[in-house]
């Protein structure tokens, strides 16, 4: 009885959620451990699954940089980084796309079908929803054939919310200066859709609990930032590294409609639940 009263709990205290995200747009980058395991994995797509069905739409938008390294080993070619910027050269790129917009992206349709959900995978070249240009960086280190997106049409991942799927994107955008496809930043990637959206919330799901004033202690974790504090946040040097980047996205993404943005551990299942249904809350959040 006990155990029936706790689940009927959890599922009144989900109710006003519901309410407040059915028929909302929510974007989440998935990437990192909760790609290379199988238990996380399950979880991320169970996740999906459940806030399409409560009305949610979802939009799901997928790096895979373990499966790149594992495939351009395979070939003889050693995975160099630049800021955790793939460099990416011809042949490269031809790598990163079929794994990308073929293995990863079919397996997780695939997935997501297994479970009940209805999916459809697409990735930036479908209907030129990422056109980009080669990213131009201020220190002037060449990054090869490293997008930068310049414009966002929405319309393929528009069309297929409306038909009741989850749009599954793989993160490879159309050449705008030159006939090659662009490798985009799945992060950046995610940003710019959930802004051209308007979406709600923005998730990004990483190996970190959030950001954090000590990053070796996981009790310091820092649940609300606004943006205005950011700049106060990279001088006293609690933004660092591969942060940075991150929570650059957040803001920006914020900065252009996104109500807010969220840092979360993809390493805790079913953390998107958590976050997005309970009174707990996980992960840091950007507001504006």
């Amino acid at each position: 009885m006990c155990e029936h009263l706790d689940r009927a709990t959890v599922l009144a205290e989900a109710l006003p959620y519901i309410r407040k995200y059915s028929g909302k747009t929510i974007v989440i980058k998935y990437g990192g451990n909760a790609m290379t395991s199988p238990a996380l994995l399950e979880a991320v797509m169970g996740d999906v699954v459940l806030l399409r069905l409560v009305g949610v739409k979802v939009v799901v938008v997928h790096g895979g940089g373990p499966e790149i390294n594992e495939a351009l080993e395979k070939v003889g070619k050693v995975s160099r980084f630049v800021d955790g910027l793939r460099y990416t050269d011809a042949e490269t790129m031809e790598i990163v796309q079929m794994v990308l917009c073929g293995k990863i992206n079919k397996n997780l349709v695939d997935q997501m079908g297994r479970m009940g959900g209805r999916a459809i995978g697409l990735c930036g070249l479908d209907g030129g929803m990422f056109k980009a240009k080669q990213l131009k960086r201020a220190d002037g280190v060449d990054l090869g054939l490293v997008g930068d997106i310049v414009e966002v049409d929405p319309r393929p991942v528009v069309d297929a919310l409306e038909n009741g799927y989850v749009p599954i994107v793989a993160t490879v955008a159309q050449g705008m200066d030159g006939p090659s496809a662009y490798n985009i930043n799945a992060d950046t990637a995610a940003s710019k859709l959930a802004a051209a959206l308007k979406a709600t919330k923005l998730i990004l799901l990483t190996d970190v609990r959030g950001l954090l004033r000590d990053p070796r202690d996981e009790g310091t974790l820092i649940p609300k930032v606004q943006v205005s504090e950011v700049p106060r946040l990279i001088k006293d040097g609690i933004v660092s590294g591969g942060m940075i980047p991150k929570i650059d996205c957040c803001v920006e993404s914020v900065r252009q409609g996104v109500t807010d943005a969220l840092i979360l551990d993809g390493r805790v299942p079913h953390s998107i639940l958590i976050e997005m249904l309970t009174d707990k809350g996980a992960g840091t959040m950007i507001v504006s």
